[in-house]
């Protein structure tokens, strides 16, 4: 006999574990099983039957208590699979029961390591999977809501109804069910109910793909069947060392680099998907999707030889207009370009095509959607519930609280995911500063002091380093790239020296100082010439990328080309005088989509690049530009081999202020290789200008700026020039030069004319 109060709880939606009540019970007799009670609670049926596997016969079940609560009693000692014939109107199917099926895929050493923050692959338990039990087929759903009443699976399956898959509760909070019949593709939510009686309807947080939006829903999908070809390359970067090696990085917004229009057919990969039609500034457009941008967007990004792709954040998020940074499905590449699988396919194909992948990572902050991570179980779960420490006012985010085991353990296992199941080669992990400092965008009094009074966030600290000891630990010769502007010490360090872990840190020092130095009038940059050398005094104190990315061509800021002074040929002479200054100075590259165009007008996240600009030369211009600078970078081991040491630079002058003129030798990690750098950053060209040399030969003219083919006015020394020995600059050769106006010479010295002795 089973107790009305417990049957009032499964009617009512209250009990913490069905299985209790639902499912098969064996009833024993003398220590020995001599029958069994299957129980049922089906909300929509009128009669049920139970059907035994062996023999198909089939067994009435009785209303008990509650009209839609049945039972049976079977008199046999062994049940097998069984499977419940339900009437609803005046139509009958035949199920399998979910609480038929009691095995959990989470084991208590996944609990036990979870609640430590320590399962590095949780997202391999948590979430939709499709597998067998029993040999039946379904999908197993777990997710963890430790302070919710009760947790159930709705879904397209059930018609959203949270009373028929209630799921069962484990010891540390964690909520389960597996749901028989179930495959990929169905659609579904959590319904979670708090202990005041609200329900809240999530998306899962580990779920592997999400409906396109303004839809919410969760989509169950199998992402570990997609066939890779590209274990050459992930051989290559196991024993490749990143920090060596030329990187030059292309930022892409792949909603806004370019769109089809909605009238043509979207081609996908695997499947079919709904493109998704952009409103706002192209009536009639729709975005690429990521077969369509592997067809188009890889070849382009080869061609300009840039060796990696970085991504703005392709973790599901709701709104377009966000970038991507406010993520709502940290599992889920967004469904906007197509299905998981096709994602895979544009890495795959990026790879094979000797292009890495990079991706930006946001666990800084996530949004107030009420589908997403904010109150989940009806408490501050992932969040804090101060909102001194809780929330980005300015963003309208909040912010994740890194003290509890289970929020790292998703952020850390979230990292290693999109390695593990995408192959990405690195990413870019977002506003790392407004991590590290708990007064980040706070006014006075509205912040907490960490335990020793100072403002640092040490639980966020620890937690950037557990996520590179993790990654670096499975995946060496990735890229960890921290976007951090503070004064934090060590951030590219090595954990076990004191770091916080990561192999790059943006320079954002060096990038508003160039963007100040050229957008200033040439005849004031004399009295500002610490702005092109500052940055050597500390580019050894951490592993730099020099970044010229999306935020500086946005809200008002100009585009890259209009930020330039001087009419047009003195602005892409400038433009093109910085990016070979850039792949010049120490440290790796990387310039955002439209830079490489000239495009005159900000990036518009709602509208393509401006590629009708192409047709015109100077734009033209621009681009073949890119290709040799890039080319001539990737050739020369002298100017990314030691971007990191002291040795790989050196100042042969930084004090012709007046001529707005700086030298300076790029060194290879073989000593007798290397580049001398010139740059005049003003209009005036200089004749015999001496700049002093460490050896006597022919330096050929390897780079210049205002070459003819980029559209400059091709002066320059006639393919090179033979050192004198005339002492200068503290060397004892020099080069007597012809420098052109806003240009940067890069030479290189030709071993086959060094003079013998």
């Amino acid at each position: 006999m089973i107790d009305p109060e417990q049957i009032d709880k499964i009617v009512w939606n209250h009990h913490h574990d069905p299985f209790e009540v639902l499912g098969p019970h064996p009833l024993e007799q003398n220590g020995k099983v001599e029958s069994w009670v299957v129980r049922a609670y089906l909300p929509n049926a009128q009669a049920a039957w139970v059907i035994c596997s062996g023999d198909r016969q089939e067994y009435p079940m009785q209303s008990v208590h509650h009209p839609n609560f049945f039972e049976c009693k079977l008199d046999r000692p062994e049940l097998a699979n069984y499977q419940l014939r339900v009437r609803e109107g005046s139509h009958d199917r035949v199920i399998h029961d979910p609480y038929a099926f009691r095995s959990p895929k989470l084991t208590d050493f996944d609990l036990h390591l979870f609640s430590e923050g320590n399962h590095h692959r949780i997202y391999e338990k948590m979430g939709a999977h499709v597998m067998e039990q029993n040999g039946v087929q379904g999908v197993y759903f777990a997710v963890w809501a430790p302070n919710a009443r009760n947790a159930s699976i709705i879904g397209d399956f059930n018609n959203w109804d949270g009373r028929q898959h209630q799921m069962r509760k484990r010891e540390n909070g964690t909520w389960e069910l597996f749901i028989p019949e179930l495959s990929a593709g169905a659609h579904y939510k959590y319904e979670i109910k708090n202990w005041e009686g609200h329900i809240y309807e999530k998306s899962d947080p580990y779920g592997f793909y999400q409906e396109v939006r303004p839809k919410t829903a969760s989509i169950v999908a199998d992402i570990d069947h997609y066939e890779w070809h590209d274990q050459d390359w992930l051989e290559q970067r196991r024993n490749g060392k990143p920090l060596e090696q030329p990187i030059s990085v292309y930022e892409v917004h792949l909603g806004s680099w370019r769109h089809k229009a909605y009238e043509e057919p979207a081609r996908y990969l695997h499947g079919e998907g709904e493109p998704v039609q952009v409103t706002e500034l192209k009536p009639g457009a729709r975005f690429m999707t990521y077969y369509e941008l592997a067809e188009t967007l890889i070849p382009y990004v080869k061609e300009l030889g840039f060796t990696h792709i970085e991504l703005l954040p392709v973790a599901e998020y709701p709104f377009d207009g966000s970038w991507g940074y406010q993520v709502a499905g940290y599992y889920a590449p967004t469904s906007r370009f197509g299905s998981p699988e096709d994602f895979m396919y544009f890495v795959d194909q990026c790879h094979q095509n000797g292009i890495g992948v990079l991706i930006d990572w946001v666990p800084g902050h996530f949004p107030k959607d009420g589908h997403g991570l904010a109150f989940f179980d009806g408490t501050h779960l992932y969040e804090h519930g101060d909102a001194r420490i809780g929330e980005h006012k300015e963003w309208g985010t909040l912010v994740f609280n890194y003290g509890r085991n289970e929020v790292r353990n998703f952020l850390v296992a979230n990292a290693l995911f999109w390695f593990d199941k995408y192959h990405i080669d690195g990413m870019r992990v977002d506003a790392v500063a407004s991590m590290l400092y708990l007064d980040y965008l706070r006014p006075p009094g509205e912040w907490v002091p960490n335990q020793y009074g100072g403002r640092e966030n040490l639980e966020a600290a620890d937690f950037l380093r557990q996520v590179n000891s993790v990654l670096f630990g499975y995946y060496p010769g990735i890229l960890s790239i921290a976007e951090e502007s503070t004064e934090w010490p060590m951030v590219s360090w090595p954990t076990y020296m004191g770091g916080l872990g990561f192999n790059l840190k943006w320079n954002m020092g060096w990038m508003h100082d160039m963007l100040d130095y050229f957008h200033m009038d040439p005849w004031f940059r004399q009295f500002h010439q610490n702005n092109i050398t500052f940055s050597i005094w500390y580019h050894h104190s951490e592993n730099f990328m020099l970044a010229l990315s999306h935020d500086e061509v946005v809200h008002g800021k100009s585009s890259m080309i209009g930020k330039m002074p001087g009419d047009e040929w003195q602005k892409y002479a400038n433009l093109r005088a910085l990016y070979t200054y850039m792949y010049a100075h120490p440290g790796k590259k990387t310039l955002f989509m439209s830079m490489e165009l000239g495009q005159w007008n900000e990036w518009n996240v709602w509208g393509d690049l401006e590629w009708h600009l192409l047709q015109h030369e100077p734009h033209q211009n621009l681009g073949r530009f890119m290709q040799e600078l890039n080319a001539m970078y990737k050739r020369e081991p002298a100017l990314c081999q030691q971007d990191f040491e002291e040795a790989g630079f050196e100042w042969i002058d930084c004090s012709d202020s007046s001529h707005s003129v700086v030298a300076f030798i790029r060194r290879s990690q073989t000593p007798e290789e290397f580049i001398v750098a010139v740059c005049n950053f003003t209009p005036q060209p200089h004749s015999h200008y001496r700049v002093g040399v460490p050896e006597l030969g022919f330096y050929t003219e390897l780079f210049n700026s205002d070459a003819r083919q980029y559209g400059g006015s091709n002066m320059g020394n006639l393919g090179g020039k033979w050192a004198e020995e005339w002492s200068y600059h503290n060397h004892p050769y020099s080069l007597d030069l012809c420098l052109p106006p806003l240009g940067v010479l890069l030479f290189k010295i030709d071993p086959s004319q060094k003079p013998e002795g």
